[in-house]
């Protein structure tokens, strides 16, 4: 008989006496259902916090940078901006305007309901008007602030997540008195995010210069030519990136934080089940010493006995895996969490089930390793003697 014959009657020999074996099979079973979900729902935070930042990318936009710095550490001088605004490949708007809007960004700090810990975030002061600029921004209730006022709008979350923030609240912020005079929606995001007038903003704290500038393109491929222009000007220390690449920098260290704790608590988790299925397994082998040496005195070869413990090891992960996947979708999928102060909704996506999926068997193939080592080892004169 060929290995092949061998192996898939041993097999479906295994996995139709598994319902005799029902402890060791649902301890296989339950271990590895937790270290997907745990896996699958932990990834999801950081699968979440870029789908919250990468929504409303457009690809002709760009994201202008001071040379070598991103985020608050970014600072473009004021007269630096005015030549921004002049350079080739951007779309002009209404009235012939570059469609280009400057950024002021300081860190304020506020109050969490109920617990009344303190966050701090991003006041953004804008140029122009946030509700031209960005197509999915809307106000759900109140105004837009008025230029020169010290006036904030706020997101919805920002109200549902901190105490300050109704309409007519007014923050102390760098000293003066500002009044919230709107809330608005951007999408569904969960961060919180408080908009101000730039101009207003730099003078209140005795700056000059805005933090980063955002673009529209009058096409993608203008893309090269505004690099062009910005590389050859000696008088412009500054850099431009889609806005794709400059979000995705900006999200990179707390998305591999994120799934650095994933494959820890995940990994953590998986050697557990790993050795539950290592214990159950051998358990079942021990039980069928006599039924595997006997076969192996009838013909049956050791290569074949060992790779269908391995298999029935990876098979019984399978359905732990799926039930895995399932679970964390059903319980953990659209949930809004908030680790270090930046609010996003879990996402469980189709990649993240294939990533669970392969966990599972994985450990189901490590678990099966030395109870299959075991089994071609039981020798055969077992068999004989029992006979």
């Amino acid at each position: 008989m060929s290995f092949n014959r061998q192996f898939v009657a041993l097999l479906r020999m295994s996995l139709a006496a598994s319902t005799q074996r029902l402890g060791s099979v649902l301890t296989i079973l339950i271990g590895v259902t937790c270290a997907v979900t745990v896996l699958v729902s932990m990834l999801a935070m950081g699968s979440g916090a870029r789908r919250q930042v990468l929504a409303g990318v457009h690809e002709d936009r760009v994201v202008v940078n001071s040379r070598g710095a991103s985020g608050i550490e970014s600072s473009i001088p004021r007269e630096e901006a005015d030549t921004v605004r002049d350079l080739p490949g951007i779309k002009l708007g209404a009235g012939g305007k570059p469609l280009v809007e400057f950024h002021a960004i300081v860190p304020i700090e506020a109050r969490r309901r109920g617990t009344g810990r303190r966050i701090f975030f991003p006041l953004v002061g804008v140029t122009g008007s946030p509700t031209e600029s960005d197509p999915e921004l809307h106000l759900t209730e109140g105004r837009v602030f008025r230029a020169g006022l010290h006036e904030l709008i706020a997101s919805v979350p920002c109200v549902r997540q901190f105490s300050g923030f109704a309409l007519g609240d007014k923050r102390p912020i760098g000293g003066a008195d500002w009044t919230v005079v709107g809330h608005f929606q951007q999408g569904d995001t969960q961060q919180c995010v408080v908009l101000a007038d730039a101009e207003i903003l730099m003078s209140t704290f005795n700056t000059n210069t805005y933090t980063e500038a955002t673009a529209t393109l009058r096409s993608p491929a203008d893309y090269a030519r505004l690099q062009h222009a910005l590389e050859s000007n000696p008088s412009l220390h500054l850099e431009v990136r889609h806005e794709r690449e400059a979000r995705e920098e900006g999200i990179r260290q707390l998305n591999g934080l994120l799934n650095f704790a994933a494959y820890f608590v995940g990994a953590i988790m998986a050697i557990g089940a790993t050795l539950g299925a290592v214990n159950s397994l051998y358990s079942m082998v021990d039980a069928r010493r006599r039924e595997l040496a006997t076969l192996r005195a009838i013909g049956f070869g050791s290569g074949a006995v060992a790779a269908s413990i391995l298999c029935e090891s990876m098979v019984l992960a399978l359905p732990g895996a799926l039930l895995g996947v399932l679970l964390a979708r059903a319980l953990f999928h659209r949930m809004a969490v908030s680790p270090f102060g930046f609010s996003f909704l879990l996402d469980v996506t189709p990649h993240l089930a294939l990533t669970g999926v392969a966990w599972a068997l994985a450990m189901g193939l490590i678990g099966g390793l030395l109870p299959a080592v075991r089994a071609v080892r039981v020798p055969v004169t077992t068999a004989l003697r029992a006979a």
